[in-house]
């Protein structure tokens, strides 16, 4: 049976006798506490000659006497320690360094204020840069696969085509149709002020075609499918599937990526122009039923007074706010640590950079074709 540990303090010096093992732990924290009651323990030595048996919990208790910082230094000092005990208690010393660490003192006001906006901004540079190196690797994988066909996952392709296309279909439709009425009420509102009620054909076709189409379109798949691209590979990411793959010989670029950003190009075009058709028809049934324009009325107007140039700057923006959208959703799932709590995260954040994004994008578009008359 182990004799229960004790310790001495004789002027700066800590004495520590019998054995400190698992065992005696309750005895030896109870010693340790009447030592040490919250002040500084007053000692520059310790004699450990008298120390009979050690384990990881004995260690524990004589780093929690000592502090973490003290015992290393004691330790490393002390040329009599067996190597093994000296390992075991640096060792337990490295582990608990982090519990004797002195809290960061906590600003307050405007200086704290200004150290959250420079972590935030920070933040955001280092999110930036990432998701340009994850755009590079996936043109250049792109550019690897183009001209191989055998590397082409269509099947893969086709279904997430299906999902993140032919899927959200309606969701669309019916939303642009009634953001599409509402814009056409509310550009009648105004426009009855002036007498110029008809050039709410105008407003409705001007917003859908060029912005509303577009944006509405694409803010509803960056919340829809980018959050679903990041649970996904999320999910596959806390279950080691991808590391599987790479173990496999296979890679995931090529595998889960490439197959999400195609399908997403190839389906936000036609969600566009959907979104387009839709706003515009809801914005025609209200011209219809509140202002009396024909639907003949309706369509003349935009065949004469409507320039092609302006369908195309829509429809135009559409792969490039695509392609932005996957890849954030296929970044951040790949950025998963690992547990739910962080799939979540992710998937959060997923979304919030994707509309976030495609703004951004939309209003840099918004004032260059405006400076170059387009």
């Amino acid at each position: 049976m182990p004799t229960a540990g004790s310790l001495k303090i004789e002027g700066r010096t800590v004495v520590l006798q019998d054995d400190w093992v698992l065992s005696c732990f309750n005895d030896l924290r109870k010693q340790v506490h009447a030592a040490r009651p919250g002040a500084e323990l007053p000692a520059d030595d310790v004699d450990w000659s008298a120390l009979k048996h050690l384990d990881s919990a004995g260690a524990t208790l004589i780093a929690e006497l000592l502090g973490s910082e003290r015992l290393t230094r004691l330790a490393e000092a002390d040329t009599t320690l067996a190597p093994e005990r000296k390992g075991l208690l640096l060792t337990v010393a490295r582990a608990m360094s982090g519990l004797d660490a002195t809290p960061p003192t906590r600003t307050r006001g405007i200086r704290q204020s200004l150290a959250a906006v420079g972590r935030t901004i920070t933040g955001f540079a280092k999110d930036q840069k990432l998701l340009a190196g994850f755009i590079g690797l996936t043109l250049t994988t792109l550019a690897a696969i183009v001209l191989v066909p055998r590397r082409w996952r269509v099947t893969a392709l086709v279904a997430h085509v299906q999902r993140t296309g032919l899927n959200a279909l309606p969701i669309v439709a019916l939303l642009t149709f009634l953001v599409g009425a509402v814009v056409a009420f509310l550009g009648a509102t105004v426009l009855e002020n002036f007498g110029a009620t008809i050039y709410t054909v105008h407003l409705v076709t001007f917003a859908f075609l060029r912005e509303f189409g577009v944006v509405l379109a694409a803010i509803l798949l960056a919340g829809r499918t980018a959050s679903a691209y990041t649970a996904q590979l999320g999910s596959m990411k806390a279950n080691q599937e991808i590391d599987a793959l790479r173990a496999s010989g296979l890679d995931p670029m090529e595998m889960l990526v490439i197959p999400r950003v195609l399908a997403m190009v190839i389906s936000l075009p036609f969600l566009t122009f959907v979104g387009m058709v839709s706003g515009i028809l809801g914005g025609a049934l209200v011209c219809l039923y509140s202002l009396d324009i024909s639907a003949t009325q309706f369509v003349s107007i935009i065949e004469q007074d409507i320039p092609l140039n302006h369908f195309l700057v829509g429809l135009g923006k559409a792969p490039v706010f695509a392609f932005v959208i996957a890849v954030i959703g296929c970044l951040e799932g790949l950025k998963v640590s690992g547990s739910a709590e962080s799939v979540g995260q992710h998937t959060t954040s997923s979304v919030v950079q994707s509309i976030f994004m495609v703004i951004l994008l939309d209003a840099i578009a918004a004032l260059f074709f405006m400076e170059m008359g387009w």
